[in-house]
């Protein structure tokens, strides 16, 4: 008999901005049915005992693009004036995931915001803003959502990146590496990497981290600051990311609850799903 689509945890984008939500959250959806997984929406204004009842019903996360920043106080230090607002309700959600996801060894795909997020969580650090960071030798990073191939990215040989795009037709190998050309939309990115999270792609233009993924092999865990959901009907090498994904959630098996955030905060609320 043939298991239940897996279902994956799937945050609001943000707190405040309605319209970015109604636009995004359903692109992440779209990709997630296609791959045989259903995304399930967490709102960011609920308690943390209803965020942990709605982890415990999920076998993965996807964290995605956000048009706000992330706190730098989190990651020790002050915001320039460039840097967005803050959305504390977005990164207590992010959190409250991200450690229910790390407890317990659920796949994770972190997208733009989303690999800024799970780095800083897991201790790394951010650059504030690009355009201040890099002389005009760098590459655009924020065109615009309508520019499909920003620039080309490098991809670390031996990496499970590398292996899930090896062969896709919109990616070649060259010198030892795999290239790919890459949407993107962003203004901050991931200056230094976070505990156990390895740098497997970068800019092939500036050098900027494009893409970290975890160092332990018992979980799949991938974040990438380009938008493979706005480009999952055309592009075979965005499939094959949320295809894994999927793949990873599809085979995880749950350990002890105790190991898990739900098991602390449970108790304290509960939702019907």
């Amino acid at each position: 008999m043939d298991r239940k689509p897996p279902r994956i945890a799937l945050p609001e984008p943000t707190s405040t901005d309605m319209a970015y939500n109604q636009r995004a959250w359903p692109q992440y959806a779209h990709a997630l049915q296609c791959c045989g997984a259903v995304a399930v929406p967490v709102p960011l204004w609920e308690s943390q005992g209803v965020i942990a009842r709605i982890a415990s019903t999920c076998c993965g996360i996807v964290l995605p693009g956000s048009p706000a920043d992330l706190n730098p106080q989190k990651y020790g230090q002050e915001p320039v004036p460039e840097c967005a607002v803050p959305d504390p309700a977005r990164e207590a959600v992010d959190e409250l995931l991200l450690q229910d996801a790390f407890n317990l060894y659920k796949p994770i795909l972190g997208v733009c915001y989303g690999l800024q997020s799970l780095n800083v969580w897991r201790n790394g650090s951010l650059i504030q803003h690009l355009p201040s960071h890099f002389d005009e030798a760098g590459a655009n990073h924020d065109p615009g959502r309508d520019v499909l191939e920003a620039h080309d990215l490098t991809i670390a040989s031996g990496s499970l990146l590398a292996g899930l795009l090896s062969g896709a037709r919109d990616a070649a190998w060259l010198d030892d590496s795999l290239h790919i050309q890459v949407n993107s939309s962003h203004h901050q990115a991931v200056d230094s990497p976070g505990d156990g999270l390895a740098i497997v792609a970068r800019s092939a233009q500036d050098g900027l981290i494009e893409a970290l993924e975890g160092r332990n092999p018992e979980q799949f865990v991938l974040g990438v600051q380009w938008h493979p959901e706005r480009t999952f009907g055309v592009s075979a090498a965005s499939r094959r990311l949320f295809e894994a994904l999927a793949e990873a959630a599809r085979a995880w098996e749950p350990r002890h609850v105790h190991d898990s955030v739900a098991a602390d905060t449970m108790s304290q609320d509960s939702i019907a799903l």
